[in-house]
């Protein structure tokens, strides 16, 4: 039995508000709101939704691709999600992806999205300076959409045939912008943040550099996850970038690693994360030459952030940028610090070690990192020209 009657509703939008109704959680779109159409459209959902006692099979003729994007984050929020239940960035790379398209063809009902509308699509994002690889993924995330449709019957399967045939950009034949080679970062300007930044900070920038590690595996790193054994210990993470295809991942940590990781290990509980910023802030904290009054009133909170127990890719780059700017050198990502390591293994150990280090599955990807060695290639020249 229905007790409540769902209301109709409207969405704000710059280019008109929408109206719609949200029955089982689920929004339905009807249409510009206020109109006459729109209206009719609610009330036939509504006698259809109360008849069913609260239950509404809408045929995939009617769907539209505002309602399919919205069954299908509802349906993201549970599916991209860590071991330890946390999302994943991959929402929010999803809905960045599908903005345009809910702007252009938000009311078209999904069964009429063609291959010309996926290409008008791309378009705006072309027009928007958007680089060549970028527009490729954010494209197969559409596609990857209209494909979760299908499978789930609310879409008519030659819709995403037909979308197939939407071949992607090809390099030096699209006016889509190249995106340019990530490089190492200077020497120089890692030295110089390291009087800008905490110690668990500069500590992370170092075992970067010493394993070739991707930020991400390194942050929520805990000793219960290290194994101490041998000479070089291992580290295996739970969560790193090829997790969900089933891919192991083994960082290896030698002596200098060692040594960065072991002052974080003494007296702490062995699943506590290493790299804490609530210890951060203790430690600022203590350092600092001035301190709060006991009955002293607390400043209002400025934001809703939260110190975490551990650090976030987000939350460590950021804290490189604030240092960088402080420093006064140009902006980098912890990212390129992992081709600083890349290429000092190619260069020192060659191609398969850089390969095993950067724990890449394939050689190719390892070709992308190291820089060229100017030195090597003049003194190959010489023995052979």
């Amino acid at each position: 039995m229905v007790n409540r009657i769902p209301k109709y509703r409207r969405q704000k939008r710059s280019n008109g508000d929408i109206a719609f109704v949200e029955l089982n959680g689920q929004r339905h779109y009807l249409g510009a709101y206020g109109t006459a159409k729109s209206k009719q459209k609610y009330h036939h959902l509504l006698v259809e939704w109360t008849t069913a006692g609260g239950q509404l099979p809408v045929p995939k003729e009617e769907i539209t691709i505002m309602e399919l994007l919205a069954r299908f984050l509802s349906y993201a929020q549970k599916h991209y999600r860590r071991p330890d239940g946390s999302p994943t960035s991959e929402i929010n790379n999803f809905k960045i992806a599908l903005k345009p398209l809910k702007e252009l063809y938000g009311l078209l009902p999904v069964c009429d999205f063609s291959p010309l509308k996926l290409k008008a699509v791309r378009q705006q994002l072309i027009a928007k300076r958007l680089t060549r690889k970028s527009i490729n993924k954010m494209v197969g995330r559409i596609r990857t959409v209209i494909r979760w449709g299908t499978e789930n019957e609310l879409v008519p399967p030659e819709v995403i045939h037909g979308l197939q045939a939407v071949s992607g950009l090809q390099q030096g034949r699209t006016e889509a912008k190249e995106s340019g080679l990530v490089k190492p970062v200077p020497q120089a300007h890692i030295a110089a943040i390291e009087s800008h930044v905490n110690r668990q900070i500069w500590s992370l920038v170092q075992l970067q550099l010493h394993t070739a590690a991707r930020a991400g595996e390194l942050v929520k790193i805990r000793a219960i996850d290290i194994d101490t054994s041998g000479k070089i210990w291992t580290y295996t993470p739970a969560d790193h970038k090829t997790a969900h295809h089933g891919h192991s991942r083994t960082i290896y940590i030698g002596p200098q690693g060692q040594e960065t990781i072991r002052q974080f290990m003494r007296g702490r509980p062995v699943d506590a994360y290493l790299f804490s910023p609530r210890e951060a802030d203790a430690e600022r904290y203590r350092q600092a030459n001035t301190h709060r009054r006991l009955n002293q009133k607390a400043n209002p909170r400025k934001t809703h952030r939260v110190v975490g127990n551990h650090y976030t890719t987000a939350s460590y780059r950021r804290a490189i940028e604030r240092a960088c700017k402080l420093a006064d050198v140009p902006a980098w990502t912890p990212h390129r610090l992992r081709h600083n390591a890349g290429t000092y293994i190619r260069k020192e150990f060659g191609v398969e070690a850089a390969q095993i280090m950067l724990g890449h599955k394939k050689a190719d990807v390892t070709q992308i990192y190291p820089e060229v060695n100017r030195d090597k290639a003049l003194e190959i020249a010489a023995q052979i020209g």
